[in-house]
């Protein structure tokens, strides 16, 4: 009912940047949050940034002042802006979304995930 796309990911020098997308779409009544996850090799998946269908943003300390989160309401669309990466960002990106399906209570919705590697 619900489909979500990440995309964006790759291979970056440290200090260089990377932008990803996560589009939702389906029989979306609305999108409560999103939120980028991501988990490197071995370790466990972990909160990067989330924001809210109002705006509010959250992010992890390690990105903070380095990433932004943004959204486009229109197009039920989330963005992460990273800036300053450094080799420990590497890992795999997941996008989640609250989202109410017509018809349907809320849930949680993932997408597959997109590799960012931060290498020289």
């Amino acid at each position: 009912q619900v489909q979500v796309v990440e995309s964006g990911g790759g291979l970056v020098q440290p200090g260089g940047s990377l932008r990803l997308s996560c589009a939702a779409s389906g029989s979306i009544f609305s999108i409560y949050a999103m939120g980028w996850y991501r988990q490197a090799p071995g370790a466990q998946r972990e909160l990067v940034a989330a924001i809210t269908k109002g705006g509010s943003t959250n992010y992890a300390d390690s990105v903070k002042g380095r990433f932004t989160i943004s959204k486009d309401n229109a197009k039920n669309t989330m963005y992460l802006q990273m800036n300053s990466l450094k080799p420990e960002d590497t890992a795999v990106y997941y996008c989640s979304a609250d989202v109410e399906v017509v018809g349907s209570p809320r849930n949680d919705y993932w997408g597959q995930g997109t590799q960012v590697t931060v290498s020289s």
